[in-house]
């Protein structure tokens, strides 16, 4: 049966085309900052940090060809999204240990979903299936650059209805670092879950991660959004944001400006401000030191889940070195390996089925490194 309010169609699956990449080094705005990379391989031994994303998982559909409406579209590739779901299967492509925390519908679609994450490692035993409502959908446009808009199928869907009784405290409380949105944060009762999910692992002594992952479409108004988005910032141990969200967050301010960034979004706890700017890279916060790193450009499919597979890789990297943000040395690399990934990703179709494996990552840095 075909969810409420979205007519069925055939769905085409096709394999989107290879695209090529440009290497550019990375820089540094801070004096003396090494502008070399090494990329040794870590021990197979090495302990990793239990990583549990709480959010949304739904299903995208993406156009099979890019720079049409949506009704003029052929056809559309079906592909597991969600940004929590995409960064936990991209912790576990590069051989991280994540789970997922988060409703589904009791459908075909919520178990297709489930089943995502356990064939790509990641633990789904904090999900949950709603029996009275649909996983949800989203039908994504794609410019003929791969920038996209998004129309969401979910009033309500299952995952707006996760409530606090249903968390897995315990699995929560495993974790060294607790990722999520701000999308679980627009209606209740999932709101109050969020809430309650984020105050269990700061207790527990967890890193909080937060990436705002803006879609405006989604709540009552700017405003909300704006109000929303910030009503649990200053949590937060570790931020990546866009440069649009930095512009929509401060009403407008120039999202370049590092004394914008410092005085408006740096807060006294947190320990790492990310400022993602697409192809041409990412900017970096401490308390101690900022810089840049520069973007590795590639020819644009979809990037659909580019941002996701950013923070996966930086979640991962962190996970495995709980100190990564004092040494700027090594957070440098770790931000290099991230805007890999996400050069990687957007050269392909869809969220998680464009996600690469650290193997992909590697061979390709060492190619345009030599």
């Amino acid at each position: 049966m075909a969810p409420t309010g979205c007519s069925w169609f055939p769905v085409t699956l096709e394999r989107s085309k290879k695209g090529s990449f440009k290497f550019v080094r990375s820089s540094s705005s801070i004096s003396g900052s090494s502008k070399s990379f090494s990329f040794k391989k870590r021990s197979t031994e090495e302990k990793k940090a239990l990583i549990v994303c709480f959010g949304e998982m739904l299903i995208d559909f993406v156009p099979i060809t890019a720079g049409v409406s949506l009704a003029d579209a052929e056809g559309f590739k079906k592909a597991a999204g969600g940004a929590p779901a995409n960064v936990a299967v991209g912790i576990s492509r590069l051989g991280g240990s994540a789970a997922f925390m988060g409703k589904v519908g009791k459908d075909e679609f919520g178990y297709m979903l489930a089943d995502i994450l356990k064939e790509n490692n990641v633990d789904n035993s904090g999900m949950r299936f709603d029996p009275n409502a649909r996983t949800a959908l989203a039908f994504v446009t794609l410019r003929s650059d791969g920038e996209r808009e998004f129309m969401f199928y979910r009033n309500p869907s299952a995952d707006k209805l996760l409530h606090e009784k249903e968390l897995d405290v315990n699995l929560i409380k495993k974790a060294g670092i607790f990722h999520y949105g701000s999308i679980s944060l627009i209606e209740e009762p999932c709101r109050s879950a969020h809430l309650a999910a984020m105050d269990i692992a700061k207790k527990a002594g967890c890193i909080l991660s937060y990436d705002p992952n803006l879609r405006l479409p989604l709540w009552p108004s700017a405003e909300a959004a704006q109000q929303g988005i910030m009503s649990i910032w200053n949590q937060a141990d570790f931020i990546k944001i866009s440069e649009e969200e930095i512009e929509f967050l401060t009403g407008g301010d120039d999202p370049y400006d590092d004394d914008v960034v410092m005085k408006k979004l740096y807060h006294p706890n947190l320990k790492l401000l990310v400022v993602t700017e697409g192809a041409a890279g990412c900017r970096y916060y401490t308390k101690d030191f900022k810089g840049k790193v520069e973007g590795i450009k590639a020819d644009a499919v979809d990037t659909t889940g580019a941002g996701d597979s950013f923070v996966g890789a930086i979640l991962n990297s962190w996970g495995s070195d709980l100190n990564l943000y004092k040494d700027e040395k090594r957070l440098r690399e770790a931000l290099l390996f991230a805007n890999a990934c996400g050069a990687l990703t957007v050269q392909k179709k869809g969220a998680v089925p464009a996600l690469p494996t650290k193997e992909a990552v590697d061979q390709f840095l060492h190619q345009t490194t030599d």
